[in-house]
């Protein structure tokens, strides 16, 4: 008889560390039958050191971290390129999932702050057409573990203390991966990770009212930007589809429960799309609106989506020019809007505020 083929043994599947909350660390060792408070100091290493080994955690014995090894991982992503640019200083990261997806993040310098924007899913649903992220589709939502794995490998590249805010603002649509998002969000507001707090993270909707209540309900407090763009439900529609879904009566009565739950002020984006959203009515619609609840309005120019070959109405849209943004705003200032102009940076390497996108070959 020839020689015995025997089964291969299938390799035990790894526990991914990252992006458990602080609770469900405690449990994981539980189950392998150690104490408790070890799931505490593996959170403090995970997300306040932000440690990438278990080598680092010097105060763990080093039998367990052995045992650890074995039983767990702990990155969720690598990191593949950057680029920094010279006008602004404005730092934009790849990094790429273990399923060979790359997303982006950038990181926003400020007088006052420097801020991480960061990435829930690989492209994004949504069909907005001001937006590159769109225009690259959607590929699948990102685990907590890789939307805090940004911070992580942006802290540590460019300095943990040098970023002191967080927007979830980058690729994709926070609230359609509510969980992960919510469960990324948990991590950083917990008592032992003292890195970003609550008050310092935003979070971005482009308008999923049902979820805007119920992270209302989350107690987290995090700040709440709106996805405005216009108050015309026509216009609205026109340039961001998702509104035939959760229109925008339906959002403001959410977000106006979510400034009431958590004692926050709204912040409306606004992209200025020429001869679009740019008229003196959408100046009186916004007027009313600001004086319904507590907000401000960033003014966003429209940045340009040419880096991916745009067709249709998306190629054809322009930003309001200099001249009748300034009108636009001091129009709004003279009705006593909190209102700025928020400056573009990172244009020049398609790092700027709607320009997140990666080409994939199908």
């Amino acid at each position: 008889m020839g020689d015995e083929i025997k089964p291969t043994v299938q390799e035990k599947k790894k526990t991914q560390l990252k992006g458990l909350t602080l609770e469900e660390l405690k449990n994981f060792f539980t189950s392998i039958g150690k104490p408790r408070f070890r799931g505490e100091q593996i959170f403090n290493w995970l997300y306040y050191h932000l440690a990438t080994d278990f080598d680092e955690m010097s105060n763990v014995p080093k039998v367990l971290r052995n045992e650890l090894r074995d039983l767990c991982e702990l990155q969720t992503l690598d990191y593949v390129a950057s680029e920094v640019s010279p006008i602004t200083g404005t730092k934009k990261y790849v990094f790429e999932t273990k399923d060979k997806l790359k997303i982006e993040s950038v990181i926003i310098p400020e007088v006052e702050r420097t801020t991480l924007c960061v990435s829930t899913q690989v492209g994004c649903p949504l069909d907005c057409t001001f937006c590159a992220t769109a225009l690259m589709g959607y590929k699948r939502n990102l685990t907590p573990g890789e939307i805090f794995d940004q911070y992580l490998l942006a802290a540590r590249d460019y300095g943990k203390d040098q970023i002191t805010n967080i927007v979830y603002m980058g690729m994709g649509e926070p609230l359609l991966n509510y969980n992960s998002t919510v469960k990324s969000l948990k991590i950083l507001a917990e008592d032992l990770n003292k890195s970003i707090g609550p008050k310092k993270i935003t979070v971005s909707t482009a308008g999923i009212a049902p979820k805007i209540r119920e992270l209302a309900d989350t107690n987290l407090k995090v700040k709440l930007a709106f996805s405005l763009h216009s108050c015309f439900e026509d216009v609205r529609s026109k340039i961001m589809p998702i509104n035939n879904k959760y229109n925008l009566k339906q959002n403001i009565e959410a977000v106006k429960y979510y400034a009431r739950r958590t004692g926050t002020r709204i912040t409306f984006e606004y992209v200025m799309l020429n001869e679009i959203n740019d008229r003196d009515e959408d100046i009186t619609a916004l007027i009313a609106l600001c004086s319904e609840l507590p907000s401000k309005i960033n003014i966003i120019p429209f940045n340009s989506l040419k880096h991916m070959e745009p067709q249709g109405f998306a190629a054809g849209l322009e930003t309001t020019p200099l001249y009748r943004i300034d009108e636009f705003v001091e129009k709004l200032k003279d009705k006593n809007i909190n209102v700025r102009v928020r400056d573009t940076q990172g244009d020049d390497i398609s790092a700027a505020c709607g320009q997140l996108a990666i080409k994939y070959s199908e």
